[in-house]
């Protein structure tokens, strides 16, 4: 009999589990890379003066 009594327990417990629900989110995710693309052009712009800078050294 004891079997019995802890397949009932075990039973009964089982449906006590917290439940998950997932669900998509109602407005779309939004990633902002602007950053790196602005240090990306900024580091560019910077070398192709530096090369300029080198080869005309005489403009300042």
């Amino acid at each position: 009999m004891p079997p019995l009594i802890l397949l009932w327990a075990v039973l009964a417990t089982a449906g006590c589990g917290p439940t998950v629900k997932v669900e998509a989110p109602e407005k779309p995710i939004v990633i902002n890379l602007n950053v790196k693309i602005e240090h990306e052009v900024r580091v560019r712009l910077e070398k192709d003066v530096d090369d300029l800078l080198t080869k005309n050294s005489d403009l300042f």
